[in-house]
């Protein structure tokens, strides 16, 4: 790319600059959870129609959903931005989406600037909600949602300026215990659902002993009695199960659904057991995330990689990276001392650093989604690597 069309790119992000980061700090200000992202959906939508996207919300019968369209020339790769822009219950947006959602929006309009005339492609900003444990992503793949996608790109806030960071598998379990409420004077004449539960968790203990190295289980209580002399009637739980890989997860939950059934007929409980969207692990695809790497360097950025041995979460962008080549590549808002989903990070989250993060972030977007335009030779080892390396299981 020449240096005239990367200048290019950058003016359109500095020419809507102050759109931008009045659209980040307004979906800080007015935090909402996922499924319920109307005022930032809304917001985004808004800037995106007004720089020429044709904008279809609700999308994939998701009311906070969106996909933005510009179609330029004939054919052409189809490069999807992807948003997020839920908060997090208590704690606002102390995961940083309200930037997200800003740089995707900016990515768009700064490549639709540059390919209007020169380029075939069609550029889409995408509105994925509920990413928080909902799994907008999931449900957004499930709907075909990515078949009209070539390549998906985002980025995420952090500590550290990284590239190829992966991800595990994850689950979410929600289990219900019914029982019979009784005067402790008279145990034997009741059904104690919080035996079962307690049964859960200790049987969760032992299933650790079979399970892959990366295998986790993380559990609360969130109802257990309420006096203690009474037989509790009810117990609820709640769990997070994470895996290395989709697979290994699925046999996991398994796992723990027949230990879950058998604490049931230990005290003769009723089991409910629900599970929430499933977080595929996530592939990202270095062969663009180079070249996301790449323009923040001549930006000024210093880009390194994850440490291997570093402790890694979840994402529903792990089910986007299994069906398309996707990149999910972070930028720093905050030092390493300060922990993400705490207030410390959503103050950070708007900040002199996130509004710089916001620009640079669309514009490294924009820039890498002009390559993946212009470029027959990047577009096939894009491919390439991610039919070698994505799980389909």
């Amino acid at each position: 790319m020449s240096q005239a069309g990367k200048d290019s790119i950058k003016r359109a992000v500095d020419d809507i600059s102050g759109e931008l980061l009045t659209l980040s700090h307004n979906i800080h200000s007015n935090p909402e959870l996922g499924f319920e992202e109307h005022k930032a959906a809304r917001w985004q939508a808004e800037l995106l129609e007004k720089h020429g996207f044709a904008v279809e919300k609700p999308y994939c019968g998701l009311e906070t959903a969106y996909r933005a369209t510009r179609r330029f020339g004939k054919g052409g790769a189809r490069i999807a931005f992807m948003a997020e822009y839920d908060a997090l219950s208590g704690f606002g947006h102390a995961c940083g989406h309200n930037i997200i959602a800003s740089a995707a929006v900016g990515a768009g309009i700064a490549l639709s600037a540059a390919a209007e005339a020169n380029t075939d492609c069609e550029v889409i900003v995408m509105g994925t909600p509920g990413e928080e444990g909902n799994g907008g992503k999931v449900y957004l793949v499930e709907h075909g949602a990515f078949e009209s996608v070539d390549f998906a790109l985002m980025m995420h806030p952090s500590t550290e300026n990284v590239i190829g960071r992966s991800a595990l598998a994850a689950q979410g379990v929600d289990v219900e215990y019914r029982g019979r409420p009784v005067h402790s004077a008279s145990p034997e004449k009741g059904v104690n659902a919080l035996t079962s539960l307690i049964a859960l968790f200790n049987a969760i203990d032992t299933l650790r002993q079979v399970w892959p190295d990366t295998g986790r289980c993380n559990g609360i209580i969130t109802e257990g009695g309420k006096a203690s002399n009474i037989v509790p009637d009810l117990a609820k739980g709640r769990f997070t199960v994470r895996a290395g890989r989709k697979r290994e997860l699925v046999a996991m939950v398994k796992q723990i659904e027949q230990a879950a059934q058998s604490a049931a007929r230990l005290t003769g409980a009723e089991l409910t057991f629900e599970t929430s969207p499933l977080f595929a692990e996530r592939y990202p695809n270095m062969t663009m995330g180079e070249r996301f790497k790449a323009h923040l360097e001549e930006m000024g950025e210093t880009v390194g990689y994850p440490n291997p041995k570093a402790r890694v979460g979840s994402s529903d962008v792990g089910n986007v990276s299994m069906v398309v080549p996707t990149i999910h590549d972070y930028l720093y808002i905050a030092s390493k001392e300060v922990l993400g989903h705490t207030n410390e990070f959503r103050e950070a989250a708007k900040s002199a650093r996130a509004d710089e993060v916001v620009l640079l972030s669309a514009k490294a977007l924009a820039l890498t989604g002009w390559d993946l335009a212009t470029d027959e030779a990047l577009r096939a080892r894009a491919r390439k690597e991610f039919e070698e390396n994505a799980c389909f299981d």
